[in-house]
């Protein structure tokens, strides 16, 4: 291989059983689904609804176990570990973000930003440490000024930026690292055109500057184009696999 696979799943199958003894009402979300995804890259999954986007997501994250198959993001077999240490490597190595921000209405932006650390029980990284970390991605997201501030008293582009900063902030506490896998499902759902752009962009700055690797889960064109790579997936299986080029001239636009 040319290039570092970040993330790679092999023959992944996730069958959803309906309870009926003769599986008549089982639903096969994944069929042998093999994918690589290079280090640093950002891939967008398109598909209708029910084509078993979100459930690769969730697959790869480790928050649903295959039927059948294997994964790997960078050295390590996910699909191998107990459900405890599966827990401990998606903290500390994956990034998380879903269309419904989930953020804890009683704390602030910069209490929910923190939540994986504690919930990690990463206390005793040193404050000055932790709070040099929050500056920085404070600032790189624009939300400096609302560090204070409740959920209720966030747009929604800054409810989702928040719960990026929060997938993204064991990461900004080592400097050196350029090696998070970031999910995220649907992360523009529930935000008007202009914030999806500003989201968009972050993602894809964020990819280019830090070296992250992306897998978002969209059915907008105008957040796939923001992609290196557009896969297409169709009852469960993958009918096409481009590069962001032959996306964009699919769309009738400059490459």
């Amino acid at each position: 291989m040319s290039e570092k696979i970040h993330l790679l799943l092999e023959n992944i199958t996730k069958i959803y059983r309906g309870g009926n003894s003769d599986g008549s009402a089982d639903v096969k979300a994944l069929d042998s689904v093999s994918l690589e995804v290079p280090h640093g890259q950002f891939l967008a999954v398109m598909g209708a609804s029910g084509s078993g986007k979100s459930t690769l997501l969730h697959v790869a994250a480790g928050l649903t176990r295959p039927t059948d198959g294997n994964i790997r993001i960078g050295e390590t077999r996910i699909s191998e570990l107990s459900d405890k240490n599966l827990t401990r490597f998606r903290r500390q190595n994956i990034g998380i973000v879903f269309q419904a921000f989930n953020l804890i209405p009683t704390l602030t932006a910069e209490e929910n930003i923190l939540m994986p650390l504690l919930a990690g029980g990463s206390l005793r990284t040193p404050k000055s440490k932790v709070n040099h970390a929050m500056d920085q991605l404070l600032a790189r997201l624009n939300l400096t000024e609302r560090r204070r501030h409740y959920p209720d008293a966030l747009s929604g582009g800054e409810q989702q930026r928040v719960a990026i900063a929060r997938a993204l902030f064991t990461d900004f506490l080592d400097e050196d690292s350029k090696n998070s896998l970031l999910l995220a499902d649907e992360p523009t759902g529930n935000l008007d055109t202009a914030n999806s752009d500003i989201i968009c962009r972050l993602l894809r700055e964020l990819c280019d500057e830090r070296s992250h690797t992306m897998l978002v889960v969209t059915h907008e064109p105008a957040i796939a184009k923001w992609a290196d790579r557009v896969i297409f997936l169709k009852d469960g299986k993958i009918s096409k696999d481009e590069s962001a080029e032959e996306f964009r001239k699919s769309l009738g636009q400059e490459a």
